[in-house]
């Protein structure tokens, strides 16, 4: 009999007659950028929503230099086009420019939106692979992190926006990755509490087992946008991870299964599906599936470990995922272990 994962698969390739875009872009070799020094210059850019005055460009910068960096906003930071840190061709050249800004160590990503995947039309790949630089923020931008490990092969890091909080375990897991070249090991956190069997935000493993590949994932709704596009990297026997904010458990059913249909889920190795943070449909009195419900129906037959309750999402407190970079993970004590550093 065939797993789900096999099923899936067979699916896929029967539904999809150009596997070659749908399926995701051929391999690409995997690139370590330099990592970030104490005094290094840190570009910031808004490849998405703006940030709204130049109060907040302060305060973000103030956040870099907590960091023991320079920042360097884009030339365009403060234009604002409706719900865009100005125009797609504005936003695409300011993060042209400093990937081209030898000044430049690394580049972090202001704040997320929408409006990322509208830039990828207009990046020279082949430049930015020429000059690998660390690219660093999440959500919207897992457009980016997904084009790069596609097109470049360039680790990038699924972590906080400079917008963010910042909150100790935030910095300490970003600063292990991005400037001491650390292989960490995450753990979903123990569920300890005043009650008897200590219930709270925990691990829910869906399916159990060891499995290794490359961490390649970020956003399910920014992610389930880019299928049948040149800009999906291959999932082959990846580890995908999948975090989202703000929708229904019937969006997320629905998001899943076009990646099952896009013949994606049928790949990869192994899933690690993160937080999903006020993922309940607000209309009273609403019956559905819980999200919890969601995950299990669509992964638990997939044939391959998956656990649910890292802090990868829409949470202060998460931490960052190095996209691109060879992991392990242990679904039955929900660990993610880093096999390579993300940096050189």
């Amino acid at each position: 009999m065939l797993t789900r994962r096999q099923a899936v698969a067979a699916l896929g390739a029967a539904a999809v007659p150009f596997p070659s875009v749908l399926s995701g872009a051929a391999p690409v070799r995997s690139v370590r950028p330099p990592r970030l020094r104490e005094g290094d210059v840190l570009g910031l850019v808004a490849p998405a929503g703006f940030i709204g005055d130049r109060f907040g460009l302060a305060e973000i910068e103030k956040t870099v230099r907590a960091m023991g960096l320079i920042p360097k906003p884009a030339p365009h930071m403060l234009e604002r086009e409706g719900y865009l840190a100005g125009s797609d061709e504005t936003r695409a050249r300011d993060l042209m420019a400093m990937f081209a800004d030898d000044e430049v160590r690394g580049i972090m990503a202001v704040r997320g939106g929408w409006g990322s995947a509208r830039l990828l039309p207009h990046l020279d790949f082949t430049t930015l692979a020429r000059k690998p630089k660390l690219y660093a923020g999440f959500s919207d931008n897992t457009a980016l992190h997904l084009a790069f490990a596609a097109r470049t092969g360039v680790h990038s890091i699924h972590g906080p926006n400079a917008t963010a909080s910042w909150p100790p375990v935030a910095w300490d897991a970003f600063r292990r990755l991005a400037f001491e070249a650390e292989m960490p090991t995450y753990s979903v956190p123990s569920s300890d509490g005043p009650n008897l069997s200590g219930r709270g935000p925990a691990l829910r493993t869906l399916r159990g087992g060891k499995a290794s590949g490359r961490l390649l994932g970020g956003n399910l709704t920014v992610l389930s946008a880019l299928a049948g596009t040149p800009y999906l990297p291959d999932f082959t026997d990846a580890i995908l991870f999948l975090e989202d904010t703000n929708e229904s458990e019937y969006r997320i059913d629905r998001m899943l299964t076009q990646l099952a249909l896009a013949g994606i889920l049928g790949k990869v190795a192994g899933v690690v599906f993160g937080q999903c943070t006020h993922c309940q449909n607000p209309d009273p009195g609403y019956s559905n599936f819980t999200i919890y419900e969601v995950l299990d129906r669509q992964f638990a037959n997939l044939g391959v470990p998956v656990f649910q309750g890292a802090l990868i999402g829409h949470i202060a407190a998460q931490v960052s995922v190095p996209v691109g970079v060879m992991a392990e993970i242990d679904a039955d004590v929900g660990t993610i272990r880093m096999l390579e550093p993300a940096v050189a």
